[in-house]
């Protein structure tokens, strides 16, 4: 009986402890596709999935950092969404590839058309980024999720270093060292490249060959003319002593 009531208590807690942790591990985040690297361009994705067993998500808003503002923000297309971007001036221009930006995408806003997430599921965002600032180690995006029974949920608060998870976590975007292209295309873009070079290296050694097998070409022709030139010139004299004996016989 007493061995029961421990093993009773222990399943309460058990209980306690996943239904504490569950909330805060379901949380909106953002992941890049690949690697979000200082200085280049990348695709993220925040995931949103539905905490509630009774309602649906119909809308994820997002807040783009003002701190490190970036030039480009394109959404991708997801089925059954409306997507809606909001840009705003910028207290200090920012230059990217040669033009001055004097304005930036401040929020994203997702709205269900057809379409939600159900509980027990989760959906996926994606957008393409960039230039993602050198001058810092993640960025952190604040953003609001409305369900069906119009509950909202911010999802706002930053993390601090080394301390507790909030219980309303901001996703936040951890960038990688910068990459030398700056693309994130790294080794493939190097491969491209090395291509490149052993298609002109190609071309070129096939152009001397060419020029060379002309050349020789042209000695050679040059070379059978001048000995058949001689030939004649020989057959010519040889021709004409013959005659002369001839006449004087």
């Amino acid at each position: 009986m007493k061995l029961s009531r421990i093993a009773l208590a222990g399943g309460v807690a058990a209980s306690t402890v996943l239904l504490i942790a569950g909330p805060a591990a379901a949380h909106v985040s953002v992941q890049p596709v690949g690697e979000a690297a200082k200085g280049g361009y990348a695709t993220i994705n925040f995931k949103v999935p539905n905490e509630r067993d009774q309602a649906s998500t119909v809308k994820l808003e997002v807040s783009f950092p003002a701190d490190h503002p970036l030039s480009s923000v394109t959404p991708q297309a997801v089925p059954g969404w409306d997507i809606k971007v909001d840009k705003s001036k910028l207290d200090k221009p920012i230059e990217s590839h040669g033009r001055k930006i004097t304005e930036a995408v401040s929020k994203v806003t997702w709205t269900a058309d057809d379409s939600e997430i159900a509980p027990g599921f989760f959906q996926q965002f994606p957008v393409s980024v960039g230039a993602l600032p050198e001058d810092a180690d993640q960025l952190v995006f604040k953003a609001i999720q409305t369900y069906d029974n119009k509950e909202v949920v911010r999802w706002i608060e930053e993390p601090t270093e080394g301390g507790e998870e909030p219980d309303s976590p901001a996703p936040v975007l951890k960038l990688t060292a910068a990459a030398d292209d700056h693309h994130g295309g790294g080794a493939a873009d190097d491969a491209k490249e090395g291509d490149d070079h052993k298609a002109a290296d190609t071309a070129a050694s096939a152009k001397e060959t060419h020029a060379a097998a002309s050349s020789s070409s042209s000695d050679t022709t040059a070379r059978t003319l001048g000995i058949i030139g001689i030939v004649i010139g020989v057959a010519g004299v040889a021709f004409g002593v013959l005659a002369g004996r001839r006449r004087s016989a």
